[in-house]
């Protein structure tokens, strides 16, 4: 590499011949410096417009701290909202479970039914809630509460529907249960088995009881639920109803004076079925009572106080 170099004063001109080391060290002065320079002139740029930079992005951040400073206000007042929402349902809800204690509790009574089988009795476990601010109770907390109270409410709805199945069932075997007289206020005038014909004087068997109460057109009333299997008049016996109560089980009422039920209605126990009167072979006003079991007659006294079932 030639380098020549000029004398101003005298003019003269002097060639130098650059080798080696000496050349590289020339070469990267002369033809790094630019870009050095352009670095340096970027940097100072940078360095004078970085107040305007911060203070733009500073505004900025201001603005969205405000906005959600806004945000969370508005955050906070509706979960307080939420949480005197909860709170409301939370106390329907006690009361709501306070109450289906108290029926479970009374017809456990009533039933007769061991209270230690459903449990109305275990006092529900609550909080005082009181100012939900004050108590630092969370939207979470008492959403966790609501969900153990409607768990608690299942579980007592469970147990009531049972219990109501448990009664229905007791009734409905009370009424299937045959007992009791068809005749209120009636008394027994003739016996089941041998006695003398009352047309006849001869000794004869008798399938039943006769009832009379000494008023004509009382009330026969069955002495057990069942399905009416005969409603209508029946040789000697006369006007008569008979009802299947199933178990093997059917009664007959007979010699009445007016019927109120047809074939295949269902009655209850001690509904009216008909009305005394002296029908088919009858001296008088009564009301004559069969029972059937297993389709053998038996012998209707001992139904008639009959409690063991």
């Amino acid at each position: 590499m030639k380098v020549i170099l000029i004398d101003q004063h005298h003019g003269r001109t002097k060639t130098v011949i650059l080798r080696g080391w000496l050349k590289g060290i020339l070469s990267f002065f002369f033809l790094g410096a630019p870009f050095a320079l352009g670095y340096f002139g970027f940097q100072l740029s940078i360095s004078q417009n970085g107040d305007y930079v911060s203070s733009e992005s500073a505004q900025k951040w201001d603005r969205e701290l405000k906005d959600q400073e806004l945000s969370l206000k508005e955050i906070k007042a509706e979960s307080q909202q939420h949480i005197e929402a909860l709170t409301i349902r939370l106390a329907s809800l006690q009361a709501r479970l306070t109450r289906l204690d108290a029926v479970g509790l009374r017809v456990t009574r009533i039933a007769g039914l061991d209270e230690g089988e459903f449990d109305f009795e275990t006092p529900i476990g609550v909080g005082g809630l009181g100012d939900s601010q004050q108590a630092g109770y969370s939207l979470f907390e008492l959403g966790m509460e609501i969900e153990r109270l409607e768990r608690t409410l299942e579980d007592r709805e469970t147990q009531l529907e049972i219990l109501g199945e448990i009664v229905l069932d007791r009734e409905m075997e009370s009424d299937l249960f045959v007992a009791g007289k068809p005749l209120k206020d009636g008394w027994i005038v003739s016996n089941f088995g041998q006695r003398p014909d009352p047309f006849t004087g001869k000794l004869a068997f008798h399938s039943g009881i006769d009832l009379t109460n000494g008023r004509p057109g009382s009330d026969i009333n069955t002495v057990a639920a069942g399905v009416v299997v005969w409603s209508g008049p029946k040789s000697k016996y006369g006007l008569t109803v008979e009802v299947d109560h199933g178990r093997g089980f059917t009664t007959r009422y007979s010699h009445a004076a007016k019927l109120f039920v047809d074939v295949g209605e269902v009655v209850k126990k001690g509904q009216r079925i008909a009305s005394v009167g002296s029908t088919g072979r009858s001296t008088g006003p009564h009301v004559h009572f069969e029972i059937y079991k297993n389709g053998r007659v038996v012998d209707p006294a001992s139904y008639i106080n009959r409690t063991d079932r």
